[in-house]
């Protein structure tokens, strides 16, 4: 089932929920995939930045379940076939064979892939609950997806400076 298979959008609002389930999904799942990775790292500047992001990663879904309080709703998880997959793609990563040094890269490679859906993600849930007027729910959107954004340009800036430099060299 995908983010809107049998779904009835009859409000924004209705819409909107279903964006913060998906979210909350995506980040439940990928606590499991950045502590997996985190530890398969060879690099000690990705493997801190791995552990780094699972603890922002861990801050996120506290964020979400506030949202959710907020609008006096009870946290949920909706099944959302492109995150899944893509957390997959990290999980195939880990049983890779090969060099370390070019796991490493495609290591990178696959939390930019969750980290650009997750920035997509929640861009449009904070634009959704402003427009909606839940500014407190905004504001904490927010907050993750800056986080979001800084853990990508994290990512990128290691990949140049030495992941990728070393793949190259293997």
């Amino acid at each position: 089932m995908g983010i809107f298979s049998t779904l009835n959008f009859e409000h924004l609002e209705d819409l909107f929920l279903q964006q913060l389930k998906s979210l909350y999904e995506g980040e439940q799942r990928m606590t499991t995939a950045l502590r997996k990775m985190s530890e398969k790292a060879s690099s000690d500047e990705l493997g801190r930045a791995l552990t780094a992001h699972l603890s922002e990663t861990k801050g996120q879904i506290m964020r979400l379940e506030k949202a959710f309080q907020l609008l006096g709703k009870k946290p949920e998880r909706t099944t959302c076939e492109a995150i899944r997959g893509l957390i997959e793609d990290c999980e195939e990563v880990l049983d890779a064979k090969g060099s370390q040094d070019v796991i490493d890269a495609a290591l990178i490679a696959a939390v930019q892939r969750v980290e650009h859906f997750e920035i997509a993600g929640y861009g449009t849930a904070r634009n959704f609950a402003q427009r909606l007027g839940h500014e407190e729910v905004a504001m904490l959107l927010e907050e993750s997806l800056k986080e979001e954004k800084e853990a990508d340009a994290n990512l990128t800036a290691i990949a140049i400076s030495s992941v990728n430099v070393a793949a190259q060299a293997a």
